[in-house]
């Protein structure tokens, strides 16, 4: 299994395993060379002061990359070059998938981006149910950051959650089809 101890103190009994790239990180400038350069990421928003924050209350933080070994070794060192800190980097080695690295360490918590860019696969669709029922999972906007996750001893979670947005914005737009709807009807 491919994990990268970044802190070898692991005194939390509550695990959070979080996705690096679009849910903690994103690219400097929206371009490709910045996409596939890890010296080019950077920090969304108040992603370390939050993670801080969370370890301060008693969480383990795992991260979790879709890079590979010496790719990983990078997301490391770029983790701590931005002052990010936690117990280890996951990583998914040859012909691995990221459900074996999550079943692993099997977090009380996983957070991950909707992966918009990528087509929307998330890691927590490769989870088996048995799984998916041990775990609570928070998928944040891509790009958008972690700051509306409000997390509590009790693993009981609130933020803004971007099914809510998703149906608002449905919802408008449906508002919005019918009010033309009936516009066209009444010509």
């Amino acid at each position: 299994m491919g994990f990268i101890i970044i802190d070898k103190i692991k005194n939390n009994n509550k695990k959070i395993m979080i996705f690096t790239e679009g849910t903690i990180l994103k690219p400097k400038h929206n371009n490709f060379f910045s996409r596939i350069s890890m010296t080019k990421y950077i920090p969304i928003k108040n992603a370390i002061e939050t993670l801080k924050k969370w370890q301060e209350e008693g969480f383990e933080v795992i991260y979790l990359t879709s890079l590979k070994t010496k790719g990983a070794m990078r997301m490391a060192q770029r983790l701590d070059e931005l002052g990010f800190t936690g117990s280890m980097v996951g990583y998914r080695q040859k012909m691995q998938d990221y459900a074996t690295l999550i079943k692993e360490e099997l977090p009380d918590i996983l957070i991950e981006d909707n992966a918009k860019s990528v087509g929307g696969h998330m890691c927590y669709d490769e989870l088996t149910d048995d799984v998916k029922k041990q775990i609570k999972h928070i998928v944040v906007e891509e790009f958008e950051g972690i700051d509306d996750v409000k997390l509590y001893e009790d693993r009981s979670i609130t933020f803004k959650n971007e099914e809510t947005k998703i149906e608002d914005k449905k919802e408008e737009k449906v508002a919005k089809t019918k009010k033309k709807k009936k516009n066209k009807n009444k010509k």
